[in-house]
């Protein structure tokens, strides 16, 4: 059973708060770190066999992080609220993301056989060019190994910069500079991450092709 730390003091939120404002990324983090069992609470309520715990507190750690990145305590009243908020529709475009799949998937069912004996599927029925169907089905075989390979190989750092960068899990496509902003690092830096994530999501795709 995974131990997480207690929330802060109302008065330890503020000082991190105020010094997350500043750039203090020790701050920030402590931030994250103390607020991971809500992570966990609020994944409780997606949890169900299809869906794997790690993966549900996972997409939650990147609601938790777009909440403490972007809290405004002029405008929320508590980061627990707004951060709940942040980490629940994270996990809700995760799991459309992942419906949208299925039913995509899904126009290879087989639905039965031609008069010849032949297997028909969904996708014959609708007469779908038979050499675009397979290249739509590749396509998207290797589009699930990449968002996996994107949970099982990057950092929590590096997943971020690249939903955020490419538009994954729900995220609007930022530029370097936007993202460099928003998590108060350098652009240079922003690059770095984002080359090293692609070459070990390279690496994985390659090893697992």
């Amino acid at each position: 059973m995974k131990t997480f730390k207690q929330p802060l003091s109302p008065e330890e939120e503020a000082y991190c708060l105020d010094r997350c404002r500043q750039g203090d990324m020790a701050a920030r983090n402590m931030l994250i770190e103390h607020n991971l069992r809500l992570v966990a609470h609020v994944a409780k309520k997606y949890q169900s066999p299809e869906h794997d715990p790690d993966d549900l507190i996972s997409i939650g750690i990147i609601g938790l992080i777009k909440a403490v990145t972007t809290f405004d305590g002029s405008k929320n009243s508590r980061l627990a609220t707004y951060a709940a908020r942040c980490i629940e529709n994270e996990l809700l475009m995760m799991l459309r993301t992942r419906k949208k799949l299925a039913r995509e998937i899904s126009m290879d069912e087989k639905i039965g056989v031609d008069q010849e004996g032949r297997e028909l599927r969904l996708m014959d029925v609708l007469e779908s060019d038979p050499i675009d169907v397979l290249e739509k089905l590749e396509t998207q075989k290797y589009i699930r190994k990449m968002y996996e390979g994107l949970r099982q190989t990057l950092t929590e750092r590096e997943l971020q910069v690249i939903s955020e960068r490419y538009g994954l899990f729900g995220y609007s496509e930022l530029t370097q500079r936007e993202i460099a902003a928003k998590l108060g690092i350098s652009r240079s830096y922003v690059s770095r991450i984002e080359k090293g994530a692609l070459k070990k999501l390279r690496v994985c795709l390659e090893t697992n092709s």
